[in-house]
């Protein structure tokens, strides 16, 4: 079974690098899920193919994971627009970069 991106692992690599330099963790654990989920589908694609094992367990889990991802896409797409993520370079508002900037500089002061 096929499981449709519509970000690449280099984008949610880049939300994750934002997410950690700016101290806004919540689009970086989605991304996070994503990863996982994409290992567990292809897990289980490994799991199909050997011919000792049942075949109708693995291909459960990975429609389960096929679904779910859609789902945290979905999360994706609606968090970036929420917060005014750039989505072509996936860069974090400016905003959002001085209000967590800000918050550093009162906590070190």
């Amino acid at each position: 079974m096929h499981l449709p991106k519509r970000f690449s692992d280099q984008e949610l690599e880049q939300i994750v690098e934002e997410a950690t330099i700016y101290m806004c963790a919540c689009p970086g654990q989605v991304a996070v899920q994503l990863r996982a989920l994409r290992e567990l589908h292809r897990y289980q694609g490994n799991c199909e193919i050997e011919p000792s094992n049942d075949i109708e367990v693995h291909r459960t889990i990975a429609e389960a994971a096929v679904r779910a991802h859609a789902l945290m896409e979905d999360c994706m797409e609606r968090v970036l627009a929420i917060e005014g993520w750039d989505r072509s370079t996936l860069k974090m508002p400016e905003g959002l970069r001085r209000k967590r900037n800000e918050m550093i500089e009162r906590d070190v002061y």
